[in-house]
């Protein structure tokens, strides 16, 4: 008697997860970005600015570092480990192979993306019991908003990741392709200067970025200084980008080598 094995949805991405995990480790330039990259660059933001400068805004430099910590590793951890991970997959036909079988198109993307995202989420988590320990940054004010703005930005980086890697040849033109959005968060989403510090005509453009709703949720929900409309109007910025990314990723994504 023959027996029929079912499968679930759940366990065909674990076990997708599990294979990537162990290819992911055999990257050390992709395993080294994502695990030290993040971890060293908070701290250089701490020289950028004085604690005169942050007290004039309503900040700390356990309050500035602690959602730049976060911002950091969505970007380096989540976006820019992931976009290797599609292209390279991709490259070596190993996304087409994968639909031959059971696996659903969603299902491998999000398989893919587990061992990059559990990354992140633990690098986050360590990186926040750093500031708390070391830079006194303090318990949330709201613990919802932080939260919130970190599973947002998960979702939200790893479509965009996957929008960037359709129009990547390479893994090599794909670190090219991340540079303007991993540049424009880093230099307008209040990573390295609070949005609060900025003209307010060129904070009102900054505030449209990707990751600058996260970085208002995280650090507003730390410092009781966001509103409830402006927490809504923070989540509805990174639901809009999520929505436009997952549109952009049914439509354009490639499943075989580019040539």
């Amino acid at each position: 008697m023959s027996t029929v094995t079912l499968t679930t949805p759940a366990g065909r991405m674990r076990a997708l997860a599990r294979a990537e995990l162990t290819l992911l480790g055999r990257n050390k330039g992709t395993l080294f970005a994502a695990l030290f990259v993040p971890v060293a660059l908070p701290f250089s933001v701490m020289s950028a600015m004085s604690e005169s400068e942050l007290k004039e805004v309503g900040l700390s430099v356990g309050t500035m570092v602690l959602p730049s910590a976060i911002g950091f590793s969505l970007v380096f951890a989540v976006y820019g480990s992931l976009i290797g991970v599609f292209v390279a997959r991709r490259e070596e036909l190993v996304l087409k192979r994968l639909r031959t079988g059971e696996l659903r198109d969603h299902e491998i993307l999000v398989g893919a993306s587990l061992p990059a995202v559990a990354i992140g989420l633990a690098q986050i988590l360590a990186l926040v019991a750093g500031c708390l320990t070391l830079l006194d940054a303090g318990a949330p004010d709201n613990a919802l908003f932080p939260v919130l703005g970190i599973l947002l930005g998960i979702v939200m980086f790893g479509a965009l990741a996957a929008v960037t890697a359709s129009f990547s040849r390479t893994a090599e033109t794909a670190q090219v392709m991340s540079m303007p959005l991993i540049f424009a968060s880093m230099l307008g989403s209040g990573l390295a200067v609070p949005l609060e510090m900025m003209p307010d005509t060129l904070a009102s453009v900054c505030e449209l970025l990707p990751l600058s709703p996260v970085i208002e949720l995280v650090r507003g929900g730390w410092t009781g200084g966001l509103s409830a409309g402006e927490a809504l109007g923070a989540v509805a910025t990174a639901v809009a980008w999520t929505l436009v990314s997952v549109f952009a990723v049914r439509r354009w994504f490639r499943w075989e080598p580019r040539h």
